[in-house]
């Protein structure tokens, strides 16, 4: 019998490539949970999806929806560092209130939880308060291991940290249930995914600061200065959806191996600081819009404070162990920077070009 695959935020940017690889499996049926559908419009048809349009704060709803399935994906979520320091009472609600439910319907039933957490947990490296130039280059110090690393966060008043506190209060709820209860679970921890359908672009499907990636996008196709927060020193790994997905597919398959374990998802190999970031994607848009071959696009540095609000903070670096997931999974991610940017702006050219080209604010 085809194992039941329940996904929880199926219509986001990682349900809707897990939902199409999923079904591209002839062995998974699958249960899909949102409040919409926009992106997973072309898979609702399907005759082994059932979609259904809740939110999970509706548990007496979801729970037939739990009861009926295999495995639970939780990826429900409220991930924009803009939001963490501005409305850090919906941050919290979203990332810890509501799932907490989610737990304890899978410990109660019986049901493997497969959780999606943040590399936000890890908050700030150690590198970071380490002075001697030397000592911060020393890969202890600043490469994140699942059971080793700590994890530091900053002071209450930086609310910037209210996203990583609730997820990481998430994960000790999760490994308490397992250690008390015998929850089932998997704890992913991912690295800054990027691909198409990630974002969105203010003024035309959202408002608001999206992540640094449509940031710079939007600036792209609005012609605008690109922006880098405390001039862009911060560094993270960007690591491609396919690749992600593979992980997660790497990790149904392979019940045995990662139940009861956390998992950084990410590659290390594409490490870059935002200043980098916001060059390489300038010479890949005049690339993939030859129309704009010559033109000059500005980047400038602006304050933290100014860009997201009072009380954020910044992590200064996210490099990844990936090892445990090498070794158990079998996993490893295979695409470059390069490639992972240029299909990703690509689909941010394709979808909005032609909209922000006829807008006068474009």
């Amino acid at each position: 019998m085809s194992p039941t695959v329940c996904v929880l935020g199926a219509g986001g940017f990682i349900g809707s490539h897990l939902l199409s690889r999923l079904l591209g499996e002839p062995t998974y049926r699958v249960r899909a949970v949102d409040i919409t559908s926009d992106k997973i419009r072309d898979l609702l048809s399907h005759p082994r999806l059932t979609f259904a349009t809740l939110d999970i704060h509706d548990t007496k709803s979801l729970r037939p929806h739990i009861e009926a399935s295999d495995v639970v994906v939780s990826l429900v979520a409220l991930c924009n560092p803009s939001l963490y320091n501005t409305v850090p009472l919906d941050v919290i609600d979203a990332n810890y209130d509501q799932p907490r439910h989610v737990v304890r319907m899978c410990a109660e039933m019986g049901k493997w939880l497969v959780h999606f957490s943040t590399s936000e947990v890890y908050g700030r490296t150690v590198a970071g308060f380490v002075s001697d130039t030397r000592a911060a280059r020393d890969k202890k110090h600043y490469v994140l291991t699942e059971e080793g690393s700590p994890l530091v966060l900053g002071p209450v008043s930086a609310q910037r940290w209210s996203y990583a506190a609730a997820k990481q209060l998430l994960e000790r709820l999760i490994f308490a249930h397992g250690f008390e209860h015998g929850l089932q679970y998997t704890i992913v921890r991912p690295f800054n995914f990027i691909g198409p359908r990630m974002d969105y672009i203010p003024g035309i499907d959202g408002t608001g600061v999206p992540r640094v990636l449509a940031c710079f996008m939007e600036a792209l196709l609005r012609g605008k200065p690109l922006q880098l927060v405390d001039g862009g020193g911060s560094r993270r790994c960007f690591t491609y959806i396919d690749d992600a997905v593979d992980a997660v597919m790497a990790i149904l398959g392979k019940p045995a191996k990662a139940k009861g374990e956390i998992f950084n998802i990410g590659h290390p190999g594409n490490e870059v600081s935002m200043s980098e970031l916001a060059d390489a994607m300038v010479r890949l848009y005049r690339t993939l819009r030859p129309e704009f071959a010559d033109t000059e696009f500005e980047i400038e540095s602006v304050d933290a404070e100014a860009f997201y609000g009072a009380g954020y903070e910044d992590s200064d670096r996210r490099m990844p162990d990936i090892s445990k997931a090498e070794d158990l999974l079998g996993w490893r991610p295979t695409t470059s920077l390069e490639t992972a940017l240029r299909q990703t702006m690509q689909s941010y050219i394709e979808e909005y070009g032609a909209d922000c080209a006829r807008r006068e604010a474009c």
